[in-house]
């Protein structure tokens, strides 16, 4: 259900109107985004005069507000006070970056504690006894100390943390609207500070700087003099959340980390009258007399996130939940930690580059985030020395991650998704998706991956992240979705009174065969097995694509197999079979999402959880038993990076189903072939402009 925007219909006298909305703002004429999402929220933007009965919006307490504020006078129009949502962007807007949300209040803004918002009345008045809507907030909650996300987003993952015990201090930019329209001033920060002090007398304090600050954008209230004895100043880029951990109490005046300590479980010390104070949930030095209500922490966060924000999705281009939200920005930050300092690559094909220079590069997230290519293994050790080395799976010389290892560098070994495009990777089709892992690379049971770690750790998922694995394993086999989803012919199977059994063949040659198999490790070879251990059953093989198509080689006569289903839809024949035999093929993975039986004569990266009927060399560490939705959260939504083709940004796998679902992106003819590797070679020498 789309999110309401709180006080429209009221406004306007039913939700069929659309009222005109007018703006004086300038930021109303540069950002698109914002103008979209009031768009989506029902209003008809305009420039022109208001009459008396149309609204007119104003950006919060901005300077500029103050125009809409003198016409809204002269006009006798009603004001709309518009503000950023509490889980904005990675980045500030001063970087350029549009939000995800925005506060759309018709009393008067969030912040401003001088009377009641619409924000204050919906926390004073509403039940919120739903317990759908608890279990949304605190699955929410939980999801979004996980992933460390805040209103902004662009933090250091590595930045040190002081040592547990400390009383955080919250400083401010100084001229914040929240401060001076949630009753405080400068004051309040000395006096904050001094009471951090002799209320803890012994703990070390401190103080919290704002990234505005620190980025020299504004001043803060505290500098370099305040730093002596216990105090001391935090200036690093982390997660509000990693600070909450190690903090015994947390002190602000009217910031928004307030409202996070809470979530993260604190009682903060609050010395201005920010929105989350007066509902039980902080210690207020200057109690609001009208907010006399006691709200539980889900309460509260589903009043805020839940019903007062207006959210956006920018992939769809409408309005959405807060879940999706937390989707966006969890694909958003975690390309972002991964590529923020910048890779050098080696061993990728001249057609891969651009691609992978898309999807790992084009320094969105600052000057330094982008891929350098190297041919040479040497030089890439070298130029990536300290930093991110990236090599294409199965192309990895044999020391090479010994070597990285000894001078710092951190090896990535990249390989396509499990969800990857329409067409073979072999027709030079580019992934919408590519997995990285650091450990090992899924397909080769020989050495600990990224993923195996990652099926390990399933069991303690919580119940919303299987929920969701739950919807995207629903809305793959309701929407037919595969790695390549090439289609086929809809071959009838004829009726028999055995079990049909489908027999996907493989690329011989391919590393998954060469590491994952043992006395089973031709197509021919496992044809015999089968029919050997299910002598009753009717076979059907199943050629692999990219031999039908030429390709690769790896075709056999296939005598063992009732039926040799060529050029057939392989997820249409899932359908039709009682069980699913192989060696390491993907299909086995895409047959348990269907709820069909699988035995495996190899060590795919799905065997071993117990999940499979496992025939062949399955590793012993792998273990403890996972569940079809924990494998699928791992394998599907934690393991692979997505790339949205329509947006041309990093997004969550569900995007990619659907633009899968819907057809695209289209097959590769041969000028396109040519132009992908043109694209590649000038992708290769973006140093040379771009620098370092």
């Amino acid at each position: 259900m789309a999110t309401k925007t709180p006080g429209l219909e009221e406004a306007v006298g039913g939700p069929s109107l659309r009222p005109r909305l007018f703006y004086f703002n300038g930021g109303f004429f540069t950002q698109a985004r914002v103008r979209r999402i009031l768009e989506l929220a029902g209003y008809d933007l305009r420039l022109g005069k208001p009459a008396a009965d149309d609204l007119i919006a104003v950006w919060g307490k901005s300077p500029t507000a103050a125009r809409g504020e003198k016409v809204a006078d002269l006009t006798n129009a009603n004001l709309v006070h518009v503000e950023d949502a509490f889980l904005r962007s990675l980045r500030t807007g001063r970087d350029g970056e549009p939000p995800l949300g925005l506060t759309v209040d018709h009393k008067r803004p969030y912040f401003d504690s001088s009377g009641v918002s619409d924000l204050e009345d919906l926390l004073a008045t509403e039940a919120f006894d739903d317990a759908h809507e608890l279990s949304r907030a605190r699955d929410a909650v939980e999801r979004i100390k996980a992933l460390n996300l805040s209103k902004y987003n662009d933090f250091d993952v590595t930045a040190p943390i002081p040592e547990p015990g400390y009383v955080l201090v919250i400083d401010q930019t100084r001229g914040d609207a929240s401060i001076k329209h949630g009753g405080a001033n400068a004051d309040h920060f000395r006096e904050m500070l001094a009471y951090a002090q002799e209320e803890h007398p012994t703990a070390r304090i401190v103080i919290k700087t704002h990234p505005e600050t620190n980025a020299g954008h504004r001043d803060g209230h505290f500098g370099g003099q305040d730093r002596g004895g216990r105090v001391s100043l935090y200036d690093h880029k982390a997660s509000p959340y990693a600070l909450m951990d190690g903090a015994i109490a947390v002190y602000t005046v009217s910031s928004g980390m307030g409202f996070e300590a809470i979530l993260a479980g604190h009682k903060p010390v609050v010395f201005g009258q920010p929105f989350y104070a007066g509902w039980g949930l902080s210690d207020d030095r200057q109690p609001i007399d009208r907010r006399q209500r006691t709200l539980t922490r889900p309460q509260l966060f589903a009043g805020v996130m839940l019903r007062y924000c207006t959210w956006y999705d920018p992939y769809r281009d409408q309005l959405c939940e807060l879940e999706q939200v937390i989707d966006t920005l969890e694909a958003l930050t975690k390309a972002q930690r991964q590529d923020k300092t910048g890779h050098v690559a080696f061993g990728m094909r001249l057609w891969k580059r651009a691609p992978l220079q898309e999807i790992f590069g084009g320094r969105r997230f600052g000057k330094e985030a982008q891929l350098r290519f190297e041919a040479d293994p040497e030089a890439a050790l070298h130029a990536a020395r300290g930093g991110s080395l990236m090599v294409w799976a199965g192309l990895e010389p044999i020391d090479f991650a010994q070597r990285a290892a000894n001078q710092k560098t951190t090896l990535l070994r990249v390989e396509d998704g499990f969800l990857r495009s329409r067409g073979l990777g072999a027709n030079l089709i580019a992934p919408l998706s590519l997995v990285t892992d650091d450990k090992g690379i899924y397909y080769d049971p020989t050495r600990p991956s990224g993923l195996e770690a990652l099926i390990a750790a399933s069991g303690g998922l919580s119940t919303a992240a299987l929920r969701r694995a739950e919807r995207l394993r629903s809305a793959i086999v309701r929407m037919g979705v595969s790695k390549y989803n090439l289609g086929g012919t809809d071959l009838q199977v004829p009726a028999t009174s055995g079990q049909v059994i489908l027999v996907p063949g493989q690329v011989e040659d391919d590393a998954s065969i060469r590491l994952g198999t043992k006395d089973i490790a031709t197509n021919a070879d496992l044809l015999t097995a089968v029919r050997r251990d299910f002598p009753d059953a009717f076979i059907i093989y199943k050629p692999h694509p990219d031999v039908e198509a030429g390709l690769r080689s790896g075709a056999i006569s296939a005598e063992a197999a009732d039926m040799v289903a060529e050029n057939a839809d392989a997820i249409s024949l899932i359908g039709r079979a009682d069980r699913v035999c192989t060696m390491t093929s993907l299909l086995g993975f895409e047959a348990l999402l269907r709820g069909v039986p699988v035995t495996c004569y190899g060590a795919p990266f799905y065997a071993g959880w117990s999940l499979t009927d496992d025939r062949g060399p399955v590793p012993a560490r792998r273990g403890p038993a996972a569940s079809l939705d924990g494998l699928v959260h791992a394998t599907l939504i934690d393991y692979p990076r997505y790339h949205d083709p329509i947006t041309r940004q990093p997004c969550p796998v569900e995007v990619v189903v659907e633009r899968l679902a819907a057809g695209g992106p289209a097959h590769r003819g041969f000028g396109n072939r040519m132009l992908a590797k043109v694209q590649g070679m000038f992708a290769s020498q973006r140093h040379l402009w771009r620098g370092r």
